[in-house]
């Protein structure tokens, strides 16, 4: 029974870890991502780091991504907040979690974070909790954008169509303007205080 024990274990982990690559998000809506979040805040990521974690059949990657804060919407992130994902790469081995965020140092995002350090993926749906914020080339303000890099147009499309990007016959898909960061924070901040007068 003892020799058991340990390959049942390894093999409920290896499930678990089958099943995290597998996994379908259902993208939540802008009311859903600003609710769910425990910790919402813009901030430039500083430093991420991987390494193994566990022994035999447990063994896997976890990477810690170090944001420095900018901009603390919901919650109180601190200054510097680190985030423990599932994958990374450790020397020439690398684990991924399908549709998981891809951080790198100088990123900068709009980040809505849940149950840090017990979700494999700590943001909210995944991929649809990291916005990320660019410069646009041609008005030189800051932009929204998805974790994939589409445009950002219209809030209420997050959750129909996955990415926020307007219909097609919308005048801002037309014109091909993407929300900008203030304007999106300022939504978050007008929904926080609609939802906690």
């Amino acid at each position: 029974m003892k020799t058991i024990r340990p390959f049942l274990l390894a093999i409920c982990t290896l499930m678990t870890i089958a099943g995290a690559h597998a996994t379908t998000v259902i993208p939540p809506t802008f009311d859903e991502l600003v609710a769910e979040a425990e910790l919402i805040f813009q901030g430039t990521v500083t430093d991420v780091q991987s390494q193994w974690v566990g022994e035999g059949g447990q063994r896997h990657i976890v990477s810690y991504v170090t944001v420095q804060v900018d901009d603390s919407i919901k919650g109180n992130p601190g200054k510097s907040y680190t985030m423990q994902m599932l994958g990374g790469t450790v020397g020439d081995q690398t684990m991924e979690v399908s549709d998981s965020p891809k951080f790198k140092v100088g990123d900068r995002d709009i980040l809505f974070v849940e149950h840090n350090g017990t979700q494999f993926i700590p943001l909210v749906g995944i991929m649809h909790g990291r916005f990320r914020v660019e410069q646009d080339s041609t008005t030189g303000a800051d932009v929204v954008k998805s974790d994939k890099g589409r445009a950002v147009t219209d809030l209420a499309a997050l959750g129909k169509d996955g990415h926020g990007s307007a219909p097609q016959n919308s005048i801002a898909a037309t014109a091909g303007k993407s929300l900008r960061a203030t304007d999106f924070k300022a939504a978050i901040r007008a929904k926080l205080r609609a939802t906690n007068p």
